[in-house]
């Protein structure tokens, strides 16, 4: 993989994207992420490129293993407590291959599309920062704790179609912070762990512009190809398997970001498939 001062200050920001994304240490890349100023590139919508052979770079740890193997702790004790911030470090180190992915990956989208998925990246990489920097402080590391890989996971099945990726990405499994990250915070704030509620406070006005993104490229995809977009995610979701969502759900979060109140009815219908 290559090293991070390999990245120039100038050239295609998608190339650049796919460059950064092989960066292996993820505090490298958020590092690289935050200071390019993305209007030293060009764009060039139309060029594609050769994939590696393995993306997206990454550390050896954390050990990735299935969901079902990685244990609850109690946010009472210590290591508990730093289990669940590394479970969101892992996130936003996630996220940040995400959006650098989905920018170098897809030819042909207008160039607010990229720069779009550009100043996601950045501020995910603000977030896995913060993140780890708040873990770092608890006396741990990226990595001391086992994770898995589903984000990324959803984004390999994806690669080939980027309305399956608008839709089952930011629309279902980042969506699913929206609805998951006040529970978090208020069970930082019930151990007094008031510095990573502010943090997570940050987070979820950012992922509501995101998923808010994600909501804009996928309706405009589907009015581009003359499609549905409620009856189209149903089929993407059941062709890629994406998860059933469960309730609870932050509607009011879920309406900032764009959803439609009819998708929003969809998804509280019980053996409906998920419309968010």
């Amino acid at each position: 993989m290559i090293a991070p001062n390999t990245i120039s200050p100038s050239g295609d920001l998608r190339q650049t994207c796919l460059r950064l994304l092989q960066i292996n240490a993820p505090q490298d890349k958020a590092v690289q992420v935050r200071g390019l100023d993305a209007t030293r590139y060009a764009l060039d919508p139309a060029e594609t490129f050769t994939e590696p052979d393995r993306l997206p770079g990454r550390p050896e740890r954390p050990r990735l293993v299935h969901p079902s193997q990685l244990k609850t702790r109690a946010v009472g004790t210590r290591e508990g407590r730093a289990g669940l911030i590394h479970a969101l470090t892992h996130i936003e180190a996630n996220a940040i291959n995400l959006a650098l992915d989905i920018v170098w990956r897809f030819t042909d989208m207008p160039a607010d599309f990229y720069l779009d998925w550009w100043r996601v990246a950045q501020e995910e990489a603000l977030h896995f920062e913060l993140l780890n920097a708040h873990l770092n402080q608890m006396g741990f590391g990226y990595g001391d704790f086992p994770a898995h890989d589903g984000l990324w996971d959803m984004a390999e099945r994806t690669q080939n179609d980027l309305l399956a990726r608008l839709a089952l990405v930011p629309r279902t499994l980042e969506a699913r912070g929206l609805d998951a990250t006040p529970a978090v915070r208020n069970r930082l704030v019930s151990v007094g762990d008031m510095a990573a509620a502010k943090i997570l406070d940050l987070i979820l006005r950012d992922e509501i512009g995101h998923v808010a993104i994600g909501n804009r490229w996928y309706n405009y995809l589907c009015e581009t190809r003359q499609l549905d977009p409620v009856s189209t995610y149903a089929a993407l979701a059941q062709r890629y398997q994406a998860p059933q969502l469960k309730g609870p759900f932050n509607l009011t979060a879920r309406r900032a970001a764009g959803f439609t109140e009819t998708e929003l009815s969809a998804l509280q219908m019980p053996g409906e498939l998920a419309t968010g």
